[in-house]
Parts: structure tokens; C-alpha cells; sequence
């Protein structure tokens, strides 16, 4: 066989291993899984009580439902942080100073439990330290615990609805400033009502703001319950008369009455807002509750408006909202302990369940965890 013939296979055999190389390749290359994309994620619309941005938002129908309620005990991070710091220090130390209480007294009071509440929980527990009753940091820190969960304890909490004469609606009020989340603690306890069994109005009392209106109704919508509406600048009274009636001649058992938020220093709108819990009884229903709304953030402020509108609407329970955005939690304690009205709900995020029942113990636990 000549040289020239064994170069020619030689390069024949080359070319076709050079080939296999690159098909084996390519079908190697089809078999792998495409590459992966990022995932897109669609922010929830907020429902917001007030704003004129907001108001824009309002109407969209929102699936918060749909997502993960929260505990307590995870959505306090924000007040959780103030008891942090002085947990550290306190826990720090082989024995109980001077310096224990000065930190335990600043976390009560930056988280705004207030002077005279906080010089009453940290007197007695000097004393208690003073007679060696307690002696150990751990030990301090859990009788202030336990101090505080009793000043919260033995309260009826519970939202009040009472089986009235020939079928009669209750009436559950809903009254605070502007921008503290009325309306949509209606919406999400409208829901909650209608997921216990029970038969729901809404009364869009709140006629001076539009986007009040279209945002309960949005909530209406969601809930499957009729609302009842008045014309832009109605008198907030008639409209919630005539929901009330609405609601007796359909055997509606529970109305939800929205009323425009008000400064509480503004007496003719209080005046005005004592009239609509008037004319709300002068018909078939009764009102068995009057919520007040309280935004968390607004801290010892909140205590001002409590004894404001108690004054005029007999207010039975407090809703604390935008409780999981707020290192003023303590506010609670003024509420109860100085004014005897207990905090019936908190609203710790925006999700249907994060509308809960006010815990004092896991309230408590929270900021104590450790």
C-alpha cells in the first residue's frame, strides 16, 4: 500500500471522529433543560383607608385572602426590638442593678406603655428584688412578663352580638380619625363574619370621601353581601338609618356602619358623629358595638382620641391596627388600665387574617421573646 493511500485513510478516519465529536455534542446540548427564567411576581394591591394616591387604588379588587396569615408573636419584630436591648442587658449582668431597671424603663417607655403604668410595674418589682423575693436577671425578667399579661388579663374581649326581638339587626360602629384603616377593617371583618355563618350589610357612612364608598363596595363585591350607599355628601345618618332598615326587612342579622374619619378636637363633627349613633337605634337594630379604630404608630395620641370619642359615641372595644408596623404597642396598656375599654382587635398586616382577636398573652410573649 503506497504512503499516499495510508495518509488518505488516515485523514478519512480524522474527519468522520471530528464529525461524531460534534453530533454527540449537539445532541447532548437538545437534551438540557432550558434555561431557567425569573419568576415574576405580582404585588398585591393595599387597601388604605385614606389618600389621595391611595384612593386611585382603592377599587381594585384585592386577592389578599389568598395569602399566609401571621401570628402575634412573628409580626411584632418592630416592638420586639425596643425590649431587645434591654433584655440583652439585663441578662448580661450576674445580678440585678440599677442599671436593669433603667433599661427595663426606657424599652416601657419608648414603647409608650407610659410613665405612671411603667413606675407602677418596675416599683413593684424593686420591691420584690429589695425583700431578695426575686434575685436572679432571668427571674426579674420573667415576673415583669407575668406583670403585664395580669394587667391585660380578665377582659372580655369578645365582639358582642345578642339575638334581639323579631329577628332585629345588630349594628357594629365603626368610628376614628381619618387614615387609620376603618374601611378595611370593615372589608376583612365583613369577610370573617360571612366565613362564621353570619348574614352581613355594609353602610357606607362614610359619604364625604368617594373612594370610601367604592372601596367598601369593593369589599361587597368580594364577600357576595349587599352594601348600602348614599349620593357624595349625603347626611352619614340617613344612610346608615336606611342600611339598618335594609338589613331588618332582608333578616340581616349584622350591619357593618362606616363613618367618616374626624379629628377628634373638632367638636361639630363629633357632635355629628353622636347624632349618627343616635339615628342608627331609632329604627329596627341596636347597636352593639362601637369600634374604635386606632393606628398603633400614633402611640400616647391614641389615648387622647380613645377618651374623645368615648365621650360622644359610648365606644365599647378598640381596634389597633398597623400593629406589626409599630414599636408603640404599649399604648394598649394606657387604653385599658386608664380608660377600662379593652382592645378587642389588631391588625398585624394585610392579609384577611391578619385581622385578629387582641391576645394579651402572645402581646405579651412577643416583646418577651428571648
Amino acid at each position: 500500500m503506497g504512503i499516499e493511500v495510508i495518509f488518505l485513510i488516515l485523514a478519512v478516519l480524522v474527519i468522520a471522529f471530528g464529525v461524531g465529536v460534534v453530533v454527540l455534542n449537539r445532541r447532548r446540548e437538545g437534551v438540557q433543560a432550558p434555561p431557567r427564567t425569573a419568576a415574576h411576581t405580582v404585588a398585591q394591591p393595599r387597601l388604605v383607608d385614606d389618600g389621595s394616591a391611595a384612593d386611585q387604588r382603592a377599587n381594585e379588587p384585592a386577592v389578599m385572602d389568598e395569602l399566609p396569615a401571621g401570628t402575634m408573636r412573628e409580626r411584632l419584630a418592630k416592638a420586639r426590638s425596643i425590649f431587645a436591648s434591654a433584655i440583652s442587658g439585663v441578662l448580661s449582668r450576674s445580678a440585678i442593678t440599677d442599671e436593669s431597671f433603667d433599661e427595663l424603663e426606657e424599652a416601657l417607655l419608648r414603647a409608650d406603655i407610659g410613665v405612671s403604668i411603667a413606675d407602677e410595674l418596675l416599683g413593684g418589682l424593686r420591691a420584690r428584688v429589695k425583700d431578695k423575693e426575686i434575685t436572679e436577671p432571668e427571674a426579674l425578667l420573667n415576673a415583669l412578663d407575668a406583670d403585664m399579661k395580669s394587667r391585660l388579663a380578665g377582659t372580655d374581649r369578645s365582639l358582642n352580638f345578642e339575638a334581639l326581638d323579631h329577628g332585629a339587626p345588630n349594628v357594629w360602629m365603626f368610628v376614628g380619625v381619618n387614615g387609620v384603616g376603618k374601611t378595611t377593617t370593615i372589608g376583612k371583618l365583613a369577610k370573617q363574619q360571612v366565613d362564621a355563618g353570619r348574614t352581613v350589610l355594609l353602610a357606607a357612612g362614610d359619604t364625604f370621601r368617594a373612594a370610601a364608598a367604592e372601596q367598601l363596595t369593593t369589599w361587597a363585591d368580594r364577600s357576595d353581601i349587599e352594601i348600602v350607599r348614599g349620593a357624595d355628601g349625603a347626611d352619614p345618618s340617613s344612610v346608615i338609618f336606611d342600611g339598618v332598615e335594609r338589613a331588618a326587612s332582608k333578616n340581616i342579622g349584622l350591619v357593618l356602619a362606616d363613618t367618616a374619619g374626624r379629628l377628634h378636637t373638632k367638636s361639630n363633627l363629633m357632635e355629628e358623629l353622636a347624632k349618627v349613633r343616635r339615628v342608627a337605634e331609632r329604627g329596627a337594630g341596636k347597636v352593639t358595638e362601637t369600634l374604635l379604630v386606632i393606628d398603633a404608630t400614633t402611640g400616647q395620641n391614641g389615648l387622647t382620641q380613645a377618651r374623645e370619642f368615648g365621650e360622644v359615641t359610648d365606644v365599647t372595644g378598640v381596634v389597633l391596627t398597623k400593629l406589626d408596623g409599630s414599636a408603640k404597642g404599649g399604648i394598649v396598656f394606657a387604653i385599658e388600665t386608664e380608660l377600662g375599654i379593652p382592645v378587642k382587635l389588631a391588625g398585624i398586616g394585610e392579609t384577611i387574617g391578619d385581622l385578629v382577636d387582641f391576645d394579651p398573652d402572645e402581646f405579651v410573649s412577643a416583646l418577651f421573646e428571648r
